[in-house]
């Protein structure tokens, strides 16, 4: 697996991130929402850079032009419901992309027992051949992507998969590498290093899906 860390480079992704982790900006669940929509928009434009192109010939009112355009199949996929405003960062920039959407979430069937991930909708055109980005704003323990890929490799033969996410936790990062191809690509806005005992990433920013719409039941 190749990983992608943005932050490592400053930008003004940084002022981004640091607005999606401050206690008091994130109380704004629609500005949250946004910033998780430009932080797509950004790590979509570095992604945009290792796919495929093709030269194509472009007609203007005074001649032609012919410029590299990108060729690959895309499908975009994101784990509901917190990955919708990554989705439509990604969406804006790749807006020729078919899109799915896959819910997961946490299952603990007895009270401080270790939860498991229930997978119970997918709803996704052909993937095979095509080009899967996989959004999922926090990979804290791993085990919701890898949950999600294992329902979703069962509809098709991927040409490969680039992993989108915000924030990533290191052992998250660890005990998804050995579940995907090798030729997979993750690109992350920020890592940070802990996760607590509820998995959790430390200090990361909260619930990314009660942030973004409101506290679920």
């Amino acid at each position: 697996m190749t990983i992608h860390h943005l932050e490592k480079n400053n930008s003004i992704l940084n002022k981004f991130i640091a607005e999606i982790r401050d206690e008091g900006i994130q109380k704004d669940s629609m500005r949250f929402r946004n910033n998780i929509s430009r932080i797509g928009e950004i790590l979509s434009y570095e992604l945009s850079k290792h796919l495929n192109y093709s030269r194509q010939e472009i007609t203007t009112c005074l001649g032609t032009k012919n410029i590299n355009l990108p060729s690959n199949k895309i499908v975009l996929c994101s784990v509901l419901r917190a990955g919708l405003p990554l989705h439509q960062g990604l969406l804006n920039y790749f807006d020729d992309a078919e899109s799915a959407f896959i819910s997961a979430y946490r299952n603990h069937p007895v009270e401080g027992s270790k939860s498991e991930i229930i997978v119970e909708y997918f709803a996704a055109p052909s993937l095979e051949n095509k080009t899967l980005l996989l959004a999922d704003p926090m990979l804290a323990t791993g085990q919701s992507l890898i949950a999600v890929y294992d329902a979703i490799k069962k509809y098709g033969n991927t040409k490969e998969i680039h992993l989108v996410s915000v924030i990533a936790s290191t052992e998250g990062i660890e005990s998804i590498k050995n579940h995907f191809p090798e030729n997979t690509h993750l690109w992350i806005a920020a890592i940070d290093d802990e996760l607590n005992d509820k998995g959790y990433i430390v200090p990361g920013l909260g619930d990314a899906g009660d942030l973004a719409f409101g506290s679920k039941l």
